[in-house]
Order: structure tokens, then sequence, then C-alpha cells
């Protein structure tokens, strides 16, 4: 009988339970290494109602390090970065305690594979051992932060500038030591070989899938809200920045708009940890739902599904799951880049608020076009994402192992 190998997956947050968009694509990474290798699993655990899930991690992994990290302590310990020039994400996911449990057990275990979820975790990577290591970016980090300072002014747009330049270094950096650079969609990858034309021959693209049975039109999912008027439903974690400012944007210029045209229409905001801003956007009509323990309700009985992001790109693992439960979605132009299926078709692409309001308009007021819609957004994800399939890329690239990828000597960063 075969042994199945050893590999390292390191992870910045616990990828149990999948119930926020890095988590569903780190969780489908963790099932489908375990398929084929011992996993020694090394991550953070951000939120305390996650440790109860720590144990449920044994059923895949053959070794697991979970290490508590409390977000308000990681934000004043990243300002080191200040001080020692490097982006603040660094020293944010930074342990001595995880990096001498990755080295022990590298060593004990006769590792010399890894997998990186997220890019500020490649800095555990720096050991002689390992001479494969694929990094899984998924998004360009560092663009997104500049991004945001575009959004902001002052003060903070300075910081958000200098995390972007900073970052990008260090993501140059592990991606030219790494044996391949993943990212969720062709135009991230593009983004990246533009920025960091050495590793260029590295960077590959793994796309996200969906859970294709879980996420299926059921009409007898529960009804989450009493009946009245039509309704839009917006799903995510509540405390990641792009989600806060689409809500809010979504709120300020667009639904105004709709509510003239539509009485009695209400937005559902669904997801954990809704920040003080989303909060007092709850009114009458708009209601922050919080944490939930299905959100396949919400998402079944929406009339429709909108994704206004503004800053995050890649193709978004809420898009994708409203699509498999057959609903018409409105989606930002942004993120609609890399998106299967016809425009229009599958899915309804928007930029302007005007647009966002056109196309809502449209699907309210027409339930054979959502139906029509939603039948072939359907479709897309059975087609096009399922997640045995996207992530054979991870088979090829650990199956092969050039010894011309290994990882170059020297410490990240």
């Amino acid at each position: 009988m075969t042994t199945r190998p050893p590999v390292l997956f390191l992870v910045h947050r616990i990828p149990w339970p999948p119930n926020k968009g890095d988590k569903v694509r780190s969780f489908n990474i963790l099932r489908h290494l375990a398929r084929r290798h011992r996993v020694f699993l090394a991550c953070f655990v951000d939120q305390p109602e996650d440790w109860q899930h720590v144990e449920r991690l044994d059923q895949w992994c053959a070794g697991v390090y979970a290490e508590r990290l409390d977000p308000l302590t990681a934000r004043l310990t990243s300002l080191r970065g200040l001080l020692g020039g490097e982006a603040l994400s660094l020293p944010y996911y930074r342990s001595g305690r995880l990096r001498q449990w990755v080295q022990n057990t590298v060593r004990r275990e006769g590792i010399v594979q890894a997998v990186v979820f997220s890019g500020p975790m490649a800095q555990y990577t720096d050991i002689p051992e390992l001479d494969s290591v694929v990094v899984d970016f998924c998004d360009v980090d560092s663009a997104k932060w500049i991004q945001y300072a575009a959004r902001r002014a002052g003060p903070m747009a300075w910081v958000y500038r200098r995390e972007g330049e900073r970052l990008l270094a260090f993501e140059r950096r592990a991606a030219q030591r790494a044996t391949a650079a993943l990212f969720v969609t062709e135009a991230e990858a593009q983004i990246f070989r533009r920025a960091a034309p050495e590793a260029a021959n590295r960077v590959k693209v793994m796309q996200n899938g969906v859970d294709a049975e879980y996420f299926s039109p059921s009409p007898d999912l529960p009804m989450p809200w009493p009946a009245a008027g039509p309704v839009l439903a917006f799903t995510g974690a509540m405390d990641y920045w792009p989600n806060v400012d689409a809500v809010r944007w979504f709120a300020q210029e667009v639904l105004p708009a709709l509510r003239a045209h539509h009485p009695g229409l209400r937005f559902f905001v669904v997801g954990m940890n809704p920040t003080a801003a989303v909060r007092e956007l709850a009114g009458a009509d708009l209601v922050v739902t919080g944490a939930v323990p299905d959100v396949r309700p919400y998402l079944a009985h929406a009339d429709v599904v909108v994704a206004p992001l503004r800053v995050a790109r890649g193709i978004q693992n809420k898009v994708l799951e409203a699509m498999a439960m057959g609903r018409a979605v409105v989606v930002s132009a942004d993120s609609a880049v890399g998106l299967a299926g016809e425009p229009g078709q599958a899915y309804v692409s928007a930029g302007t608020a005007a647009e966002f309001v056109a196309a809502v308009d449209r699907l309210l007021a027409d339930p054979a076009l959502r139906a029509k819609i939603g039948v072939a957004a359907r479709r897309t994800v059975e087609s096009h994402y399922s997640w045995a399939a996207h992530l054979g890329v991870l088979d090829a690239l650990l199956d092969a192992r050039p010894a011309s990828a290994a990882p170059a000597a020297g410490a990240l960063p």
C-alpha cells in the first residue's frame, strides 16, 4: 500500500466552516489535498466562535496547528511594518510560534511540498527542506490596496498606497521563489504578470468553484421574511471592506431610485459581523441580518441578487452561489470580468448607478426574464464551476515538482 505523501498547507484563517469567500476556497483546497496527501495544516483563528471547529479539521488533516489571532492586537503589531519598511500585512500575520511549528513539522515529517493560501503566509516557507511551494494569491491584493487609496483622502490614502506598494514588492519576491503563483481569474493573472514580469512564467489560473449540489434551486427552503413587496439580496462577510463599500454605495446611490419605482421594495444585507457603517444603514426597507445559519433561503426567495462590488475583483463566490441557485444576479462590471456565461443571459453586468437601477428595474418588471436568466445561470455553474475540475491545477503542480522552479535560498521578506 502506497503511503500518501505529506504536504504543508498554510492558511491565514481557519478554513472551517466555509461561511465566507476566502474560507470557501481554502476549505475546498484542503478537502481536495486530503484525497491524495497527508495534510499538515497551520492557520490562524481570528473569531472566538471558530475555536469550536478546530477539532473538525482532524478528518482532513494529519496534523493541525491553530493559533489565536486577535484582530485588534494584530493591527497594533502590524504598525511595526512602518518602522521596518515592509507591508503591514506581514507583521499582522507573523508568529514565532507558528514558524517554529512549521519548521519542526517539515523536518519531522519529511515534507518537501507546501501550498500557501493568501500571500502573507508565504513568509513561512523560507525553509531549505521545501523544494516546491505553490502560493494561491487568489487576487492581486496589492492592487486592491491601491484601489482603496483612490477612494480615500488624507493620511489613510497614504497608508493604503504605501501598503499596496510594499505588498507588491513582497508578492513579487514570493512569486519568484515559488513553483507557481495562482490567481482566481486570467484578468488577475494578467495584472500580476504586468506588475511582476520576472515571475510571469510561474503565474497560473485556478478559478473558484461552487458546490452545485448544496447550492441548488429548491422550493422547500423556508421563507426568511414576511411576504410583501419585491426583495433584493446581497450576501457576504460584512466586515470585509469591499462588501461594506458595495452595500453603502448601493444603499446611497441606487436604492433611492428603486424605491421610487417599486413601493414596498426591501433590501436584505445578509452576512456575519456587520460593521457600524453597515448597521447604521438599517431601516424599515433595508434589513441587516448579521450571521444566519443558512444563506440559501435568502438567495432562494430573493427576486434579484445584487453584487455591486466596486473594489474586489475576480470571480466572487457570492455570485456563483446565487447563480447555482438559479437566481438572476446583477453584478458589477469589474466582478464580471472572467465570469463564464453571456452577460444579459446568465447574469446581468452593470457599472454605474444608473445601469444598476435600469438592470434591477427590468428584472423586477419581468418575472419571465428573471426565470430565464436563472436557468442559464444554473447551467453556467454546472458547466464551468466544478471545484474538482479547477483544483486539478494543484494536482498537476504537485505531481510535477520541477527542480528548476524550486524556491531560491534566502528569507522572506
